[in-house]
């Protein structure tokens, strides 16, 4: 009989297992894990400080609205921080490979994606989380929307689709560890780049880092469908059917992404004892 390995429900029970220890490991320096929470809040709230200068000066940012920002940012804020809290732990693969720690992951039976994911996780991360969230709540009160029910449903749909976008895009350029080493600053260019354009308006760029952020595919991740939730219109040239093309987007990038992570996975060679 081939043995298949863990079955889904196995491997989310050992999620659950593995995060909690890790959880209560972080938890054993309790003034630690506050302060590292109080910072990733605070350097948030600077973010979203820096937006609040910029209104300071004019009434609208390229045809934006202050709060129309705001969405802007606690939508991708939220996706990137909770990419980052549950996926981002593959950046550290490129440690692992050049340590010569990466082969036992290799000899376990569960992935090393999911090992990865698992033995770094920071439940620490999630200050950022907090402030996004607040903003979020805020924007979608104050925002000038005729809220519809498709609308309504838009807003977590874009959330989960911009998760999946950044976890891919993290999966992605981490995966070029495997070939080159020092691809950290590659890697958090795309990712945590991406999520700072993503906090303005695409009105802002040229057309062609418009068109790159839609190749990326960042664009899709909130403005793409912003656009549509707020009747504006969009820069990037997409008809406004495309708005709803976001979780579509999303699932053929994790699709790349778990080809190129399996691709570096078989080319893979130790680096010895």
């Amino acid at each position: 009989m081939v043995d298949r390995g863990p079955s889904l429900r196995e491997h989310a029970h050992i999620y659950r297992h593995l995060v909690g220890a890790r959880i209560r490991a972080d938890w054993q320096y309790r003034t630690s894990f506050f302060l590292y929470l109080a910072s990733q809040f605070f350097v948030t709230v600077l973010d979203f400080a820096a937006i609040a200068v910029i209104f300071s000066q004019v009434s609208l940012l390229d045809g934006w609205t202050y709060s129309e920002v705001a969405f802007l940012f606690a939508t991708t804020g939220v996706a990137f921080t909770l990419g980052d809290l549950f996926i981002s732990e593959v950046e550290l693969a490129a440690n692992h490979i050049r340590l010569g720690s990466f082969d036992q992951f290799l000899v376990r039976p569960l992935g090393p994606l999911f090992q990865l994911c698992c033995h770094e996780f920071a439940l620490r991360r999630a200050g950022r989380l907090l402030q996004t969230s607040v903003v979020l709540v805020i924007a979608l009160v104050v925002v000038p929307v005729g809220w519809t029910p498709v609308k309504g449903v838009m807003v977590p749909v874009m959330i989960a689709a911009g998760v999946a976008i950044f976890g891919a895009l993290w999966v992605i350029t981490s995966s070029l560890a495997f070939w080159t080493t020092e691809t950290q600053e590659v890697a958090n260019s795309v990712t945590y780049g991406g999520n700072f354009v993503t906090q303005y308006p695409l009105d802002v760029l040229s057309g062609f880092l418009r068109k790159l952020l839609v190749i990326i595919p960042l664009a899709f991740v909130n403005y793409v469908p912003a656009c549509w939730i707020l009747d504006k219109p969009d820069a990037t040239g997409l008809p406004s059917w495309a708005a709803f093309l976001s979780p579509i987007v999303a699932a053929l990038t994790v699709v790349v992404a778990r080809a190129v992570w399996s691709t570096a996975i078989r080319e893979y060679r130790s680096t010895g004892s």
